[in-house]
């Protein structure tokens, strides 16, 4: 089990990996609408993820310890938003398509900016697979090495076009394919910290894991809702990130149900 744990927690690096290996090997920036439709389809599987993975194991684990069904997922929900809300009013950041940085004033260059924001984007992701392991390893009944696996290789999926969104850019405005490629796998890097992180965390906080799953959900939906689809409105062709957004989403459920 923690073998399986150890390669669980890797799945979702090794997507960024690959991800940003692409500026190895392709010439040119993705294409605009390329780029929405992936944001879109990350923003789908972290939505599915939050609901499948996240909250429902939250209420299913609250109810068969005889609790509130919903006290858990609801609090550890909003714990998770006002979390990743904090983070982002005080690490240093931008947005890509961004002319102001957020957070506390720095004078960092504007790629270590745009690293930092995707850096921030992937600590509830690395969350969400530590807390869903936890929950594996302390023996909760309502949690499957398929469905923890089912999760990290969502998220890995998700990972892939991430990487290479890091990675193609820092190419294009004259950073060497070498250094692109450590820049990009580097933004997935705290996602295997993180999980870690929440493992031990939640190995000494058993009781309240169903708030942690619920945490990690209200995290990533803060991602999705802040981050991916602003992205998704800007310009035109906005349609192309809702086919991608349906897409994710359905992959992420099927996935989840399918395996666990």
């Amino acid at each position: 089990m923690v073998m399986d744990t150890f390669w669980g927690l890797l799945i979702p690096f090794i997507g960024t990996t690959l991800g940003a290996a692409t500026v190895l090997v392709l010439k040119k920036e993705l294409g605009h609408q390329l780029q929405k439709l992936l944001l879109g389809f990350a923003s789908g599987v972290m939505i599915a993820a939050s609901v499948w993975s996240l909250l429902i194991p939250s209420i299913e684990q609250t109810q068969a310890r005889g609790g509130v069904a919903w006290m858990p997922a609801a609090v550890g929900f909003l714990l998770g938003i006002a979390f990743l809300l904090a983070l982002d009013s005080v690490i240093p950041h931008l947005h890509r398509g961004a002319e102001k940085a957020e957070g506390i004033q720095t004078k960092a260059k504007k790629n270590t900016m745009l690293l930092l924001a995707v850096t921030l984007h992937n600590i509830p992701e690395g969350m969400a697979v530590g807390v869903i392991f936890a929950g594996l390893l302390v023996g909760e009944g309502n949690i499957t090495l398929s469905a923890a696996t089912a999760l990290a290789v969502g998220i890995a999926i998700q990972n892939f076009p991430e990487g290479a969104i890091v990675s193609m850019p820092l190419k294009s405005s004259g950073v060497s394919k070498g250094k692109a490629f450590v820049h990009g796998m580097l933004s997935g890097a705290v996602e295997p910290v993180a999980a870690v992180v929440t493992i031990l965390l939640t190995s000494i906080l058993v009781p309240v894991l169903p708030y942690l799953l619920a945490f990690a959900a209200g995290a990533m939906i803060y991602v999705v809702v802040e981050e991916l689809i602003p992205e998704l409105q800007e310009g035109e062709h906005s349609n192309i990130g809702i086919i991608g957004v349906a897409a994710g989403f359905v992959l992420m459920m099927v996935l989840d149900v399918a395996l666990g």
